[in-house]
């Protein structure tokens, strides 16, 4: 069960913004992240639990930032419910899309999951409902991820397989490189891992 800590940062000025306590496992039905976030300060400002099923589908999604929160699932496409910092209103949504993104390096895995790329697949399109930050406002993009290197390092726990996907935003054609080793992401735009106390789990 990886566990440990990301450092969150805005990807253009590197502008501190939160760390990220998580931890994660692979089990008999999919996969499951649960993290806290802080701010740079200590002060607690989110969560992440998320649950995937062994197709890398979002059985279950639970985010909360600040007093937001957003309920949502794949469920003819992806559908949510968002509630406000009072608690007196609540918003559904559906969209035809695959699946969650955000800021959490959760769906960055996740993501991954879904589409087992292999490095000689093609590009592949993806439409995600992006929950953006400070209010976890829904937002639907697509975009488009490639395999384009893999790697096997040596290291005390075994060989240590790392991935590095090229993701392009379809809507401004903005390109960047994400680093996954299994279920933890090593490096990638606005994310820096930056303690891990037991190895990455892999996927079958």
């Amino acid at each position: 069960m990886p566990r440990g800590r990301y450092s969150l940062h805005d990807p253009h000025d590197h502008t501190p913004l939160a760390e990220e306590h998580f931890h994660c496992a692979p089990g008999p039905s999919g996969w499951r992240y649960v993290s806290q976030l802080t701010t740079p300060t200590s002060d607690h400002t989110g969560s992440v639990d998320l649950a995937l099923d062994d197709l890398g589908r979002p059985l279950r999604l639970e985010i909360h930032a600040g007093d937001w929160q957003v309920r949502g699932a794949a469920l003819d496409g992806i559908s949510w419910v968002r509630t406000d910092p009072t608690g007196t209103e609540a918003t559904e949504g559906n969209v035809r899309a695959h699946a969650f993104t955000g800021t959490s390096p959760a769906f960055l895995v996740a993501t991954a999951r879904l589409l087992r790329l292999t490095p000689s697949s093609s590009a592949t399109r993806v439409r995600l409902v992006a929950l953006t930050d400070p209010v976890l406002a829904p937002r639907t993009l697509d975009q488009s991820w490639a395999l384009v290197d893999r790697e096997t390092h040596a290291t005390d726990n075994g060989p240590l397989i790392v991935d590095a996907y090229q993701v392009t935003a379809l809507d401004t054609g903005e390109q960047h490189t994400v680093h996954l080793a299994g279920d933890v992401v090593l490096s990638a735009p606005g994310i820096e891992l930056e303690d891990l106390q037991t190895p990455p789990s892999t996927f079958d």
